[in-house]
């Protein structure tokens, strides 16, 4: 490993961070070839089966501080941004990890909330912690990112022993570093992380050249089922239209906030994102967004799968884009083609007594998410030949 000299500290805020520097180390990629990368949904994963590039939107200095200028991110929401830098001598960056102090478990996707209970229970505090995440994202992406080169794997290692020393100075009782991708969940795992598994369904691009195409891969059953639904789900007048770019206007940011809070308001009363958001983010990334909506909203059977599933299957085929992202739970979505795959999260545990009592129940789930997946995969849609 190379040896490198390096100053770390922490930011406030990541507007105190040049967009630059931390793109160069979130996405060089995409840095170094003017930007290339594909246009993305909130369901589709930040990468495309034909360029090279390799571009995350979600860990892109404009994503992360449009939540923090829209005061979606904030202290007294619970997220105070405390972000690790690690530069050379010259002030160069050469490393950064999105972090935040969290005074509760919400808005993660990643469920800690029977550790903290049982902590608590025996006379701890699991509140204030340290996570590292995209705040309300479930898409797996680097969390270490750093500056490509032959110091790379010095300055990520660096990374993942200075947040157990920023946890053990901030007086916070755990690091989480969530949805980060394999090779960080292994190394973080080296360097005494306890590891964790998960599970989502992702549709895999096969180099489908049509949806007709994706069709023909499935069971006879299922492929009936699909075109079933999909044509019940625009039936009496209605037409589904793809929105990015300049189409993204205040009016169509306004209709979509008001479904925004009207279906969090149904299911948990709890929507995270304020409407300046995306104002902000339509601002910085409107070539990178895409929105799916459909006109004359009423209750339409199966209009749900069409717009969150077929629709985005049907945009990734056309712009080969490798996979979209459906987020965990609900194995309905295996039908449709969206099939179990292992996410990953990383935990340091101060107190050796709760870590004892995590890292047993830690094996033991993923045995069974293991398992789970294996069984899942089975019973998936496509053809077994």
């Amino acid at each position: 490993m190379v040896s490198i000299e390096l100053t770390l500290r922490l930011a406030s805020s990541i507007g105190d961070v040049a967009a630059e520097a931390w793109d160069a180390c979130a996405n060089p990629a995409a840095c170094t070839n003017g930007g290339a990368g594909a246009v993305q949904s909130s369901t589709t994963a930040p990468e495309t089966s034909t360029s090279k590039s390799h571009y995350n939107p979600f860990i892109s200095h404009d994503f992360l501080s449009s939540l923090e200028e829209s005061g979606s991110v904030r202290a007294r929401a619970g997220w105070q941004p405390m972000h690790l830098l690690a530069e050379e001598k010259s002030g160069r960056l050469m490393g950064a990890v999105p972090c935040y102090v969290k005074s509760h478990s919400r808005g993660e996707y990643v469920f800690d909330h029977g550790w903290a209970e049982a902590y608590e229970r025996a006379g701890g505090s699991y509140y204030p912690k340290l996570l590292v995440a995209v705040p309300f994202t479930p898409v797996t992406g680097a969390r270490l990112l750093v500056r490509p080169g032959a110091q790379a794997e010095a300055v990520r290692a660096a990374l993942a022993d200075a947040l157990v020393d920023v946890c053990r100075r901030s007086d916070t009782s755990s690091v989480h570093v969530n949805f980060l991708t394999e090779s960080e969940w292994q190394l973080l795992g080296a360097h005494g992380y306890l590891e964790r598994t998960h599970q989502q369904f992702h549709w895999e691009n096969g180099g489908y050249d049509s949806f007709d195409a994706f069709l023909a891969a499935l069971a006879s059953r299922k492929r009936k089922a699909i075109r079933r639904e999909r044509e019940d789900a625009v039936a009496n007048g209605v037409s589904v239209h793809w929105l990015t770019g300049s189409d993204l206007t205040e009016s169509v940011w306004d209709a979509f906030f008001d479904f925004y809070m009207e279906t969090g308001s149904r299911k948990w009363g709890r929507p995270y994102l304020t409407r300046e958001f995306y104002s902000i983010v339509s601002a910085k990334m409107r070539d990178r967004i895409l929105l799916v909506m459909a006109k004359r909203i009423e209750h339409h059977p199966f209009l749900h799968f069409e717009l969150c599933y077929y629709q985005a299957i049907q945009y990734a085929i056309e712009h080969k884009l490798a996979r979209v992202e459906a987020g965990a739970q609900g194995e309905h979505k295996l039908s449709r083609g969206y099939l179990p795959i292992i996410t990953y999260s990383a935990h340091y545990i101060l107190d050796p007594g709760l870590r004892r009592a995590i890292d047993d129940f830690l094996k033991r789930e993923r045995a069974y998410v293991a398992a789970a997946g294996e069984e899942l995969v089975e019973a998936g849609p496509f053809r077994k030949e």
